[in-house]
Formats: structure tokens, sequence, C-alpha cells
């Protein structure tokens, strides 16, 4: 369950915003190219959590660090072939 409480710490931290043609906007502060849109806020978080879900896959698979979200720290190590 430890990634899915660091996707809902990640949310936590989102910032969302009504764009002028009235869909909805959100991304996390130090998750960059992190963000979603939506026609309602519900959807706009839905694909921000999609996104979210993507990227720290994407960071995990090619070994690069996730941003500690409050006390939450993912690291990847390696285990050598015994």
């Amino acid at each position: 369950m430890l990634l899915v409480d660091y996707c809902e710490k990640a949310l936590k931290k989102a910032k969302y915003k009504r764009l002028n043609d009235g869909t909805w906007f959100a991304e996390i502060d130090g998750f960059q190219g992190v963000w979603g849109n939506g026609l309602t806020i519900e959807e706009c978080r839905q694909d921000l959590l999609e996104v979210l879900e993507e990227w720290i896959i994407l960071k995990l698979q090619d070994g690069d660090n996730l941003p500690i979200v409050d006390d939450l720290q993912i690291k990847v190590t390696t285990v050598s072939d015994i």
C-alpha cells in the first residue's frame, strides 16, 4: 500500500484551477510534467491520478528518484544476482 499512500499524499498537494473554457486543470509542485485536466474537477483529479501513476512507473523503471511527499520517500534499490 506504500504506492497508494504516496499517490494520495501527492494528490493532496495538487493545485486546481478553472480555465476560461470552463474545464479544470491541476498539477502537483515538484512533479515535473504531471498534470491533468477534465470537464469537472473530479474528472481532472482522476486524470491527474492516472498521469501520476504512469509517471511513477516510468521513474521507477529508469531508476530515478521520486520526490519526498510529506515524510514518505520511495527509493529504488537493486538486488545483485546471487
